[in-house]
């Protein structure tokens, strides 16, 4: 019989065994990728911050205020003309412009959709100049000399903007050209700083186009609407004093020089804005203008 005190002793000498537990590697690893992650997106989130702020001190001095209604004066070779508005002509009629591209003046009754629209081909300049005066910036283009990576970078900052349109431009003498109403810059290069200084500056500026408030909404397919599908095409200006042409301004409104023309009043120079409808008569290409938008 086993005693007790042998039990014990018994007991005693058994060897203890110890239970490691094994190091949770896959947890650990789990956590330092989920840090990891959420650093990066934190240091890209402070990133893009810091660079839209960086962008927004760029901008801040082509921000129209009360106190500087036209920053546009401060950007080099932006021209600028002043044009009345409303002065509206049907379908069938040819405006006689002085720019081009044109940058006011007489236009369609409709416009242009200039909701951040990219046209693929050249549109009616009648129908454009009517989104400029609803206060749109449109960028033209030569599609002869603006293609690939350039064309891309122009199209990016127009695609789906509002109050923006962009299309091609037969002929242009310049590789690009941006329009808003009574403003014009010309440029070669798509990448230039004073493409984004000229949209800051003139697009929706309540103080330079003279509709605030219009629409670039689609108008549609009825009588003499437009269809951003299936826009009306491209045909050159006339020249102004062209016979059936009709003037780009009218009697009373300030004189407009051509491009390349000697200012009006001096030897060879043009009248303003060409042809003038006759006091009281009907206006070259038979439709009058009309009040309103």
């Amino acid at each position: 019989m086993v005693s007790g005190k042998t039990s014990k002793a018994v007991r005693k000498s058994r060897p203890t065994v110890v239970v490691q537990k094994s190091t949770p590697w896959g947890l650990i690893a789990a956590v330092v990728v989920v840090a990891l992650f959420a650093g990066v997106v934190f240091g890209y989130a402070f990133m893009r911050n810091e660079e839209n702020k960086a962008q927004a001190d760029a901008m801040a001095p082509y921000t129209p205020t009360a106190e500087n209604q036209d920053p546009s004066t401060t950007i080099a070779g932006v021209q600028v003309q002043p044009y009345e508005g409303g002065l509206h002509v049907d379908r069938a009629t040819h405006v006689a412009y002085t720019h081009s591209p044109p940058m006011g003046g007489a236009h369609d009754y409709v416009w242009a959709t200039c909701n951040g629209v990219v046209y693929p081909t050249a549109i009616r300049s009648e129908t454009a100049v009517h989104s400029m005066e609803h206060g749109a910036v449109w960028i033209a283009y030569n599609p002869d000399q603006v293609t690939g990576d350039a064309l891309e970078t122009l199209r990016s900052k127009v695609a789906s903007q509002p109050y923006t349109l962009m299309s091609p431009y037969p002929g242009l003498d310049q590789p690009i050209s941006l329009q808003s109403w009574g403003h014009q810059l010309k440029l070669s290069d798509a990448n230039d700083p004073r493409i984004d200084q000229f949209i800051a500056a003139l697009r929706l500026n309540q103080y330079q186009y003279p509709e605030p408030g219009a629409s670039c909404n689609e108008v549609g397919a009825q009588e003499g609407g437009f269809q951003q599908d299936n826009p009306p095409p491209f045909e050159p200006a006339p020249a102004p004093g062209t016979p059936g042409a009709y003037p780009e301004t009218t009697p009373g409104a300030s004189g407009v020089t051509p491009d390349g023309a000697a200012p009006a009043g001096t030897p060879g120079g043009a009248a303003p804005g060409g042809a003038a409808p006759a006091p009281g008569g009907a206006a070259p290409g038979g439709a009058a203008p009309a009040p309103g938008s």
